[in-house]
């Protein structure tokens, strides 16, 4: 049998400019996306209050990181400067931000997902 573990989700959402290189299609003129972003933590063991983390300090910290992306262009990000902004990337970014902060024995980051319109998404995630 497989151990239970809990799960909670919290959305969140940032708007900004970018253009991908190297790509075919419109995308690589200068455009901009409300992303909308799903972030999904798991854990092992409640606290004291029977909850996993509150979601109000999850989406204060996810607020906070997502404030280095919103309203900016960005190409002129340090992360994305050896590569494309796609809606992939952007995840891969808030993964590796979030997790940095969130990562624990009993609690882990499990995955983040960048929409960047209400039909198509991207997805970083462990295994």
């Amino acid at each position: 049998m497989k151990e239970a573990i809990y799960e909670v989700k919290i959305l969140s959402d940032f708007a900004a400019a970018h253009n991908l290189e190297n790509f075919r299609g419109k995308c690589e003129n200068l455009h901009g996306h409300n992303w909308k972003v799903e972030v999904v933590l798991r854990g092992k063991k409640l606290d004291e209050s029977g909850i996993l983390l509150d979601f109000g300090e999850l989406k204060a910290l996810t607020r906070q990181i997502l404030s280095e992306l919103d309203h900016r262009y960005l190409n002129d990000i340090p992360f994305f400067r050896d590569k494309n902004p796609s809606s992939e990337n952007i995840a891969r970014f808030l993964f590796q931000r979030l997790s940095e902060r969130l990562d624990g024995d009993d609690l882990w980051l499990y995955r983040v997902s960048a929409w960047e319109s209400a039909d198509a998404c991207a997805t970083f995630m462990r295994e």
